[in-house]
């Protein structure tokens, strides 16, 4: 299995398994176009520029999480906080692209993969949970850093659990699917952990000075459109 943690390399899933998360991925980012166009204005567009710059910074850089492996943030609650999940995950896919054909970080034949993964699942499960949490926690800079946190943490495994799923339907090598979910869950729980204190401290951040520019407290909360006070913790 390839050392590094989520990124998927050409030769780990058969080729009809890896064909047809293609399809599910074009299908799943042909819907977030679709739901972006919505989103989209004069003030999110430019805020999705710096998500994805900054996701794909982050992603560059690997960690190591134990011997033999190592791993990297994913951004997918940062995405979908800060701008919403249909264009977060149209940053996050933007992201895997550029790296894939660029870098060669993440197989071209597993494209598909990673990007259901990743920007598909990986997005989603973070966009339930923060609509979750933010019914439960307080509506301000405080509650939005503890859902980014928690949202991290269980978004990241909850992708990481894509590639167990596909690893059943279509892996190539004799490794125990078992030891592998194991594996997978505990090193993507100290993952989540890393990314959910770098998420966490990057919300709060933006949500003290500029709260009109972060998605879910505009979602949730129903600011005002042209509000620019600031929010207390």
């Amino acid at each position: 299995m390839d050392t590094q943690a989520m990124h998927i390399a050409n030769g780990i899933i058969n080729g009809p398994v890896s064909a047809i998360f293609v399809v599910v991925a074009v299908a799943g980012l042909a819907v977030c176009v679709r739901k972006a166009k919505t989103d989209l204005d004069d003030r999110l567009a430019p805020m999705a520029g710096l998500v994805a710059a900054f996701i794909f910074a982050v992603q560059m850089l690997n960690f190591q999480v134990l011997p033999g492996v190592s791993g990297h943030l994913l951004g997918g609650t940062l995405a979908v906080i800060l701008v919403g999940p249909w264009v977060g995950a149209l940053c996050v896919s933007t992201v895997l692209i550029v790296q894939c054909l660029l870098f060669a970080d993440g197989g071209l034949t597993a494209i598909g993969l990673n990007i259901t993964n990743m920007a598909l699942i990986g997005t989603a499960a973070a966009y339930v949970l923060v609509a979750a949490l933010l019914r439960i926690l307080p509506k301000n800079p405080g509650g939005l850093g503890a859902t980014a946190f928690i949202a991290s943490i269980i978004g990241v495994v909850v992708a990481a659990m894509g590639f167990v799923l596909q690893y059943a339907l279509g892996g190539t090598t004799e490794l125990s699917l078992t030891g592998i979910a194991a594996t997978m869950a505990g090193v993507h729980v100290l993952i989540g952990v890393g990314e959910g204190l770098i998420a966490a401290t990057t919300v709060v951040t933006v949500a003290r000075v500029r709260p009109d520019l972060v998605y879910a407290l505009r979602h949730f909360r129903k600011l005002p459109a042209t509000t620019t006070a600031k929010v207390t913790a």
